[in-house]
């Protein structure tokens, strides 16, 4: 039986079963000739580097950030991806949260699914009241209210109402696209260009308000979960995260009408999350900023993709520094999701990599790598580009001082 049979007869490539061996070479004449290595299960692989390169501990970042992507609330109610009521619960004290701001320099953190309605409210009042310029709050659409004749209109108060409550931005989850149907929950996915969502984006723009926008994954989230997709660990632990087949666009379809909708609005300033929805291909991203001065991109919970990249990840810093802002996609007591667990470890990590020149080290706080088995290299910006990625850039969004 050859190497390949092995690994097909294993069950490499079927969910739950995956399976490697060593390459190690036998000959009759070798001390294990008569006790090869044993299968291994794929989770129970934890290889120990030796390679023995540079390590920084960088326990604070250079200049004050803002955080302009992290989860502080969320939905008390949702069902198939849609948020369908404004109250909210909540992942972290303002106390626990100030603690760790305090010891990594984060001037100010960017709740982005501050809701709607009463719900909105509350956490502004909680958050951006009670500790002004420490919190800034996004509103997020009222989907609940979708199959009203006149939604378009009651979308665009609602944005306004918002803004006079203190809400900073507009917050749109990949729901638009991805699971917001025509019957709200069944029915044929809504495009991210329905023309019934105009008034709201054009409401942002008069009020100037950033619209942060997430409506894609990482590619692999639309290709079979199979021996050759190098997610395949964090799929196989998440199989709803998965996009391949069924009734879902694939991500290229996603970014067409995402493009269409940016087009249409011109006056309006787009924030695209975890770097524009397509990091694996700084190309795409950079076309699309040459296109469209209104559309700027985050680092939020992709220097997994940047460091594995990073000659074109400074290239990239470099070219567009006015327009990549800070974010983490911190999600207070997230434990099931290490690449984006609110704590200081988490942080460390973005300052590593923004900071230094190092190499080969972990891009999330976790045993094994969350999103994909590789480690990264820093990009060691200079001073003058990390005062905006940490909070010029953002500042300039949000309309606030630093």
């Amino acid at each position: 039986m050859n190497r390949r049979q092995l690994l097909y007869s294993t069950g490499l490539g079927l969910v739950g079963a995956a399976v490697v061996r060593a390459d190690a070479v036998l000959t009759d004449s070798s001390p294990d000739a008569k006790n090869p290595p044993k299968p291994l299960p794929l989770a129970d692989f934890v290889p120990r580097s030796m390679l023995q390169v540079q390590e920084t501990h960088v326990p604070r970042s250079r200049f004050p950030l803002i955080d302009i992507h992290t989860h502080i609330s969320v939905s008390s109610k949702s069902k198939h991806g849609v948020e369908l009521a404004p109250e909210r619960q909540y992942l972290g004290t303002p106390d626990e949260l100030l603690a760790v701001m305090d010891r990594k320099n984060i001037r100010s953190m960017v709740n982005l699914t501050g809701g709607y309605g009463a719900g909105l409210t509350e956490t502004i009042r909680r958050y951006d009241l009670a500790f002004r310029d420490r919190f800034y709050t996004f509103t997020e659409p009222s989907y609940s209210l979708f199959l009203k004749p006149d939604y378009p209109k009651l979308q665009a108060q609602a944005i306004e109402q918002a803004h006079q409550d203190g809400a900073r931005g507009l917050k749109i989850l990949k729901t638009l696209g991805l699971y917001l149907r025509a019957n709200i929950t069944s029915g044929r996915l809504v495009k991210i260009d329905d023309p019934r969502f105009d008034p709201m984006w054009d409401t942002c723009g008069q009020l100037n308000m950033p619209v942060a926008i997430h409506i894609s994954d990482p590619v692999a989230f639309f290709t079979p979960t199979d021996r050759f997709n190098e997610r395949y660990e964090e799929l196989n632990h998440h199989p709803d995260w998965s996009f391949y087949g069924h009734d879902f666009p694939s991500n290229a379809e996603l970014l067409e009408a995402r493009n269409r909708m940016i087009a249409r609005h011109p006056k309006t300033r787009f924030i695209v999350l975890h770097v524009g929805n397509f990091a694996e291909n700084l190309e795409n991203v950079s076309e699309n900023l040459d296109r469209f001065d209104n559309m700027t991109v985050d680092i939020a919970a992709r220097i997994g993709e940047l460091g594995r990249q990073p000659r074109a990840a400074r290239a990239f810093f470099d070219k567009y520094q006015d327009r990549i802002l800070f974010g983490t996609d911190a999600t207070p007591h997230g434990d099931d999701y290490p690449q984006q667990v609110f704590e200081d470890k988490l942080y460390e990590i973005y300052f590593r990599f923004l900071e230094t020149n190092d190499e080969y080290f972990d891009y999330a706080p976790a045993k094994v790598p969350p999103q994909g088995r590789w480690r990264i290299s820093g990009v060691h910006l200079p001073e003058s580009i990390l005062r905006k990625v940490y909070n010029g850039n953002a500042a300039r969004e949000l309309h606030v001082s630093v």
